[in-house]
């Protein structure tokens, strides 16, 4: 085989592939991504503290801008540090 021919079949050959792959992402449909969010059901007794910190968990970004998220975090902070009891002081 010549040198010319065997230029022209790869020649050939890559364009070949380059259409196929075209092709194939042209007639590719996107799915499309389905976001799901786990709810939970709301606590009863929304005055405990494990609720509070729940509900605030499940706001997500808002919790941080909520005065009663500020407030049971500090709470909870509080009671974690054991700044409320009688030893601390």
């Amino acid at each position: 085989m010549d040198g010319k021919t065997l230029a022209r079949i790869g020649a050939v050959a890559f364009v070949a592939v380059a259409i196929t792959v075209t092709v194939i992402e042209l007639t590719r449909t996107d799915e499309a991504t389905e976001i799901r969010t786990v709810s939970r059901p709301h606590v009863s007794d929304p005055g405990s503290l494990r609720a509070a910190l729940r509900h605030c968990r499940d706001m997500g970004e808002a919790a941080s801008r909520d005065a009663s998220c500020l407030k049971a975090w500090a709470e909870n902070r509080d009671r974690f540090l054991g700044a409320n009891s009688p030893e601390a002081h």
